[in-house]
Formats: structure tokens, C-alpha cells, sequence
């Protein structure tokens, strides 16, 4: 690959204009960048390596990201990132994450895209806050690092940790779920998950209740973006993510106590 040819990279549902010119990514700046910058710098300088570096900005006005080789999954989800080796190796990686961001601290004075979801707990940590299969890298059929920090934000490990499972899990009504999970044994995803992570007892307890709020809480923001954002959140939200929500919502309720009950 030449070091001027541009590869427009697909999988991201909302920052449009990323692309790939030799080992790095370029990728619009945005009123959150200089957070996310100081973020990235920090998990390298900890030595933190399942996340992009900061390279700087190239000439027209682009931040530059090393791009990190291996393979996003995306939607349908291929046999290998669907597997319970890929789910626990996923557990793993956020929780390296979280424990290597930890001594970030919580630096709210940063332009933060604070406008998403979040709980009412106190900030312990800067989450990634988008887990999603477009935002993991995977090399020999295991995560090894994340990507697309544009959401992160001042937030819980607890929060992190539910956005991941919503995902993953899937905690979603099958009819919405990847093809390869539409009968998973969600409750049996979610406690390997739990396990591998290692959350505590008194979280697991919190899980749940933390994914009930989120979800509400999802709803509205993803609403509020669209109509006034418009763009790529608009495109989500217009192709169901609403119903898609109320339904993984109504699942959530109907399956609280076999759920709860796999947790501890």
C-alpha cells in the first residue's frame, strides 16, 4: 500500500470520512478529540497496547491514529467472534483496559462527549462506552484491542461493563440478535463473561438495575441525537434502533429472574 492512497474504512455506524493510509488511520477531528488524544496517551504511556497512539495531525487537519492490525468483526457476527473463548477473551481485554485507565483518574474539565447514557453512580473511570463487535480488533480468533474511543466518557466499570454484555451477551430479544446467537444461553454468556472479568459480588447484584437503566436511558439519548444531530445517528435510529431497544427492554423484564439468578 502506497504511503498517499486512502482506504475508506467501513463498520463505523456514525463518524463518516475515516480512512486507512498505510499503517495509520485518519479521522476527522472533533470537539472531543483533544479528551480522547489524552486519553490514548495515557494508555500508551502505562503500556496499555490493546489501544490505538496518537500520531498527530496531518495536513488537512486530520487527527492520525496507528491502525491496529487484525480483523473488526462487524455484523453478522463470523463463528469465531460469536465463540465463548472470544466472549471470555473479550472480559479480559476490558478489564485490562479499565485497570491500565485507572490511574488516568477522572478528568471531567476535558471535552468529553457527555451527552450519551450513563448511571448516577460517581465516575470511577474514563470507560470506552461503545464496545461493540465494530470496535473490537480480534487477531487468531481473540480480541486483543480496542477501537473508535470517540464515546468515551466519565463513567463506571459497572456501565462499561453492561454496554459490553448488551452487545455481546446479547442481552436483546432473538429476533434482533446475530444468527449465530439467536438461541445463546444469554444468562450462561453472562456470567462467563462476570467470571472472566472477575466484577465482584456487590456488581453483579448492581448488573441488572444497571442495564435497566440504560436502557431508558439509551432510548432517549439516541432519540435526542438523531433529531438534532442528524447524520449517522439519525440513520440508526430511523432503521429501528427504538424498537430494536424497547424490545431487548421487554426480554430484559421477562427473563430478570432466570438472569439473576445465573449471576451469583
Amino acid at each position: 500500500m502506497g504511503v498517499d492512497v486512502e482506504v475508506p474504512l467501513s463498520g463505523g455506524e456514525v463518524t463518516e470520512g475515516v480512512v486507512r493510509v498505510g499503517d495509520t488511520v485518519r479521522r476527522p477531528v472533533r470537539a472531543h478529540t483533544p479528551a480522547v488524544h489524552g486519553l490514548l496517551r495515557h494508555l500508551e504511556k502505562v503500556g496499555f497496547d490493546g489501544a490505538p497512539r496518537v500520531l498527530g495531525v496531518d495536513g488537512q487537519g486530520r487527527e492520525v491514529l496507528s491502525w491496529m492490525p487484525g480483523e473488526a468483526p462487524g455484523r453478522p457476527l463470523p463463528a469465531y467472534a460469536a465463540g465463548e473463548d472470544a466472549l471470555a477473551g473479550l472480559a479480559r481485554l476490558l478489564r485490562r483496559y479499565h485497570d491500565a485507565v485507572e490511574s488516568y483518574g477522572v478528568p471531567t474539565d476535558q471535552p468529553w462527549d457527555t451527552e450519551a447514557s450513563n448511571l448516577d453512580a460517581a465516575p470511577e473511570i474514563i470507560g470506552h462506552c461503545d464496545v461493540t463487535p465494530e470496535n473490537v480488533v480480534f487477531r487468531d480468533g481473540l480480541p486483543v484491542a480496542l477501537i473508535d474511543f470517540d464515546l468515551a466518557r466519565p463513567t463506571t466499570r459497572l456501565y462499561d461493563v453492561v454496554t459490553t454484555l448488551r452487545h455481546w451477551a446479547p442481552i436483546a430479544d432473538p429476533a434482533d440478535r446475530d444468527g449465530l446467537l439467536y438461541g445463546a444461553d444469554v444468562g450462561r454468556r453472562m456470567r462467563m463473561f462476570c467470571d472472566a472479568y472477575g466484577l465482584d459480588r456487590d456488581s453483579r447484584r448492581e448488573l441488572l438495575p444497571a442495564a435497566r437503566v440504560r436502557f431508558d436511558r439509551s432510548y432517549r439519548a439516541m432519540r435526542t441525537r438523531a433529531e438534532r444531530l442528524g447524520g449517522g445517528w439519525a440513520r440508526i435510529w430511523h432503521s429501528g434502533a427504538g424498537p430494536r431497544i424497547r424490545r431487548a427492554q421487554d426480554w430484559l423484564e421477562r427473563h430478570w429472574d432466570e438472569l439473576d439468578a445465573r449471576l451469583h
